[in-house]
């Protein structure tokens, strides 16, 4: 069941990959962005301008982006692993110490996508917005807490298949990310 070549693996990969998608495509957006508002900078003189709150749509896109690519970092174990002493552990232990960092990761996620739940609901109770484009910053939050319940989602999958994997005293693939 909580093999990427299964039916739940395949959904679970297709909606991290589609995140991932989702945050590149809104990097590349802020990228041009602020290079047109850099030109217009530079170009004052010409009668060019700045994109007038580009601070806000930056902060706004980098805080989706980065939950839009947790889920596929941690999906695929892209994140830092710091090996100095597990190394000269067996398979079978580094097993379930993958098992019980997939629990800390579990429960972090949840985490925040719970408490982004409540902040978002704040942002929509007091309409807060930005300062220059009175964007409502309860859209930024929602967009984040998407991210973030994929996240978690993603959590309890990886946690799944890290538990099969110990119990089964195998190696996780590498296409899984592992390097145990």
């Amino acid at each position: 069941m909580f093999r990427d070549e299964s039916l739940l693996g395949r959904f679970i990969v297709g909606m991290a990959r589609l995140m991932a998608i989702a945050g590149g495509l809104v990097l590349l957006a802020m990228v041009g962005m602020i290079v047109v508002s850099i030109i217009g900078r530079a170009l004052l003189f010409v009668g060019l301008k700045p994109i007038t709150g580009d601070y806000e749509l930056v902060s706004i896109g980098m805080g989706f982006a980065i939950f839009a690519f947790m889920p596929w970092a941690h999906l695929t174990r892209s994140h830092a692993l710091v090996a100095l002493v597990t190394d000269s552990f067996g398979l079978r232990v580094n097993s379930w110490i993958l098992v019980i960092t997939d629990i800390m990761m579990l429960a972090a996620s949840w985490f925040i996508a719970w408490r982004l739940y409540y902040g978002m609901m704040d942002k929509f109770a007091y309409r807060e917005t930005t300062l220059l484009l009175r964007f409502p910053l309860s859209w930024a939050y929602a967009m984040a807490f998407v991210g973030a319940v994929v996240m978690a989602v993603v959590a309890v999958y990886v946690l799944g298949r890290s538990l099969s994997y110990a119990i089964k005293g195998e190696a996780e693939p590498k296409q899984a990310g592992a390097e145990v």
